[in-house]
């Protein structure tokens, strides 16, 4: 769908296909090919690699943060050198921490911009959806500085959501300077966020599935492009500032063999149950909060008490929990501390998420998953516990997020560890499926939908590009002549036989020359001198809408939403002459023909069933 800014562009002015009378018809046919991209979005890539490189320094910029603030909060000293806080000297006074963070990010939430709660992917769907993808310079500044804050006092996130809505403030303000449509400043944004989680997990491939998968709404070079340019170029420019190497290395995989498929697949099936159940407590403890006789100000400091009391019982479920990540790989935490992690993790990150905090899901998300992953392990044969973590991270995130190949080429660079492709795209898979068909939204969308707003997240090619006119329209036309009288036509209209809302005047050489609708005949009995003479003469000059047999449905159906027109003519493009007519009814049943295609069912090969 053309944005508001593209169809004003579009419209402005003469159009190709609106003819004046006597005005010969376009003789050019349309040029048509697999995609509409053209030339600019080679300057949209252009303007990637500055978004890209952006999405780098915030990215870095984010992760001192969230050191600084730890170094701070938990150690009292000036200091960006990453630190546990398990390590902490407080003892049981940690238990404020947390709250006093999450008082600070209430305070910024209520003061500066509402949008820095959450885990910053859902702002980023509905800066798209509704805002025309323009986002906030102080959003651009509070939100890393929110989750810094939340992070850095123990929250149980990761940085990937607010990096993601970081760096796609930093693309948004970029194009912002620009004079651009919604849809490629869309675009920016979207490569700023890929920009930005390159930037942080060393993931360009599965950062650009991100962007496909959840993001950007559509499958077109002219956004996959720049959105591509940007992730390489963060990918390179993290080699500079961050490490180089796979965040995660990993390499204790399985032989492949079909006896092992349901076990990947059992993986993913647990990992699915598991997404809807943590997505659940998400959404119980948001609606847990709303109905308390507080404002929402002070929630997150109330979800702030949870993460200090959980982090009294388990300090490993405090903070971003990177180190969590690779004991689960390696295989080297006893089940008991396993168990802990997973339902301390779940606990206090459902409740502070619910709070309206500020943080991301996805390490989260891969820390509950490896964990179940890890105790599932101790009973499946054929691999290493750390090699079921694996697949339990995967299928969790690709269960949670809805985004299967994200998931699964997620982890893949996250370890280095290619060879787990193909158990990984299984038990991602499985998951996918139990949480789609369990659940009507995923814990991203659900937020957008709370806020009033419907995602649908099916693509699929609109049924108006594959059409032609001539497919769609009615060749046999009731027409008036050019001759009638003024008076005659206003008898016509206001007669009791059922008449079009409009028809096509034919002149004596056979030539349309207008059209006259219900609406004209309604402003002529209005005015105190209706015009005498003919239909001809009183529609000279009318700027008609029209319409050729060879081009696609959709063009002509955006110029008809664009001028309101109802009824448009068909001509031939070298004679002029009038083909057929295409009406609003007739455009919907191009899409009752896609709807067919997915409920009618039919066999054709087998024994034949007699119908009764």
């Amino acid at each position: 769908m053309a944005s508001a800014e593209e169809t004003a562009s579009e419209t402005s002015g003469p159009h190709p296909a609106a003819i004046g009378n006597g005005a010969a018809p376009a003789a050019k046919p349309p040029r048509l090919g697999d995609f509409t991209t053209d030339l600019r979005v080679l300057g949209l890539a252009a303007m990637a690699v500055v978004v890209g490189a952006a999405g780098v320094v915030a990215a870095w910029g984010l992760l001192r943060l969230i050191a600084l603030c730890t170094n701070l909060a938990y150690f009292g000293r000036l200091s960006i050198d990453p630190m546990p806080i398990a390590a902490s000297p407080w003892g049981p006074a940690t238990i404020l921490v947390p709250v006093a963070g999450c008082l600070i990010i209430g305070l910024m939430a209520r003061y500066g911009s509402e949008k820095i709660r959450g885990h910053g992917i859902p702002e980023a769907m509905e800066a798209i959806l509704i805002g025309k993808s323009r986002m906030q310079p102080k959003v651009a500044v509070l939100k890393p500085l929110s989750s810094a804050i939340s992070i850095g006092t123990g929250g149980p996130f990761g940085a990937e959501g607010p990096i993601i809505m970081t760096g796609g403030a930093a693309g948004s303000l970029i194009a912002q300077f620009f004079h651009m449509t919604a849809a490629e400043r869309k675009t920016m944004l979207v490569a700023g966020a890929a920009a930005g989680m390159t930037a942080v997990f060393g993931t360009p491939v599965a950062a650009v599935l991100l962007a496909v998968e959840l993001l950007l709404f559509e499958w077109k070079p002219r956004s996959f492009i720049p959105v591509a340019v940007a992730a390489v170029v963060a990918a390179a420019g993290r080699t500079l500032l961050l490490d180089p190497g796979p965040l995660f290395p990993f390499s204790d995989g399985m032989s492949l063999s079909l006896a092992a498929v349901p076990e990947w697949a059992l993986v993913g099936l647990t990992a699915g149950l598991g997404s809807g159940l943590l997505t659940a407590m998400v959404y119980g403890a948001e609606d847990g909060f709303q109905k308390l006789p507080i404002h929402w100000m002070w929630w997150p400091a109330l979800g702030g008490l949870a993460v200090g009391i959980g982090g009294l019982i388990d300090p490993a479920a405090l903070g971003v929990g990177y180190d969590n990540i690779r004991h689960l790989l390696e295989g080297d935490l006893a089940v008991k501390a396993v168990l802990l992690l997973l339902v301390v993790k779940a606990v206090i990150w459902s409740i502070a998420l619910g709070s309206g905090t500020s943080g991301g899901v996805l390490a989260p998300l891969l820390i509950m998953g490896g964990a179940i992953g890890s105790l599932e392990g101790l009973v499946l044969p054929g691999a290493s516990t750390g090699f079921w973590a694996l697949l339990g991270m995967a299928a969790m995130m690709g269960g949670t997020m809805r985004s299967p190949l994200t998931a699964s080429l997620f982890v893949v660079e996250l370890t280095g560890d290619v060879h787990a492709l193909l158990p990984l795209l299984a038990a991602c898979s499985v998951s996918y499926a139990v949480t789609v068909l369990l659940l009507k939204r995923s814990i991203l969308t659900e937020k957008v939908a709370r806020r009033g707003h419907h995602v649908s997240r099916e693509y699929h090619v609109d049924p108006f590009d594959l059409a032609r006119v001539a497919d769609v329209m009615v060749k046999a036309v009731d027409t008036l002549p050019a001759s009638m009288t003024v008076a005659e036509a206003v008898a016509f209209f206001t007669a009791s036989a059922p008449r079009h809302k409009s028809y096509p005047v034919i002149d004596a050489d056979g030539q349309t020359v207008a059209m006259v609708s219900r609406a004209d005949i309604l402003h002529w009995t209005r005015e105190d001198a209706p015009p005498s003479g003919t239909l001809g003469e009183a529609l000279s000059g009318q700027d008609m809408l029209v319409g050729h047999p060879d081009e696609l449905v959709g063009r002509l159906a955006d110029r008809m939403a664009a001028a309101d027109a109802g009824r448009v003519p068909v001509l031939d493009r070298k004679s002029g002459n009038l083909l057929g007519i295409v009406a609003r009814k007739d455009l919907l049943r191009v899409r009752a023909k896609l709807h067919a295609e997915e409920r009618d069912r039919a066999r054709f090969l087998g024994p034949k069933i007699k119908e009764r």
